[in-house]
């Protein structure tokens, strides 16, 4: 089930508000850029960048995650390890708003998201 309209709407605020922090000077752009998308229950914040073997084609590359738990009332964290998996982000694995999911992402304190 997909996150009802008006989470929708504060999800798109607090994540743009985000971005506009966090994103790439345009001149760089082409290379490495951030960006997030909606998926089901999930905000999944990724990277942008050109293949290694196909500089043209762009690939995305997972960063973080925020899962709303409705019966919680909270969002779980992941972070996307080399395995390819996601994987709970084990000194915060809940919090109770996307702010404070962004907050933590943006901190990374242990090197989980931006390496």
């Amino acid at each position: 089930m997909a996150l009802q309209f008006e989470n929708q709407i504060e999800i798109i605020e607090i994540m743009e508000s985000f971005l506009i922090k966090i994103r790439p000077s345009e001149d760089i752009k082409s290379k490495l850029d951030i960006n997030y998308k909606v998926e089901n229950q999930s905000v999944i914040l990724f990277e942008i960048r050109p293949d290694w073997k196909n500089p043209q084609e762009k690939r995305e590359y997972n960063i973080a995650k925020a899962t709303f738990v409705k019966k919680e009332n909270q969002w779980k964290i992941f972070w996307f390890m080399s395995d390819f998996k996601w994987h709970s982000y084990k000194p915060k694995e809940k919090v109770n708003n996307l702010k404070e999911f962004v907050k933590i992402v943006e901190e990374d304190k242990l090197g989980c998201f931006w390496g």
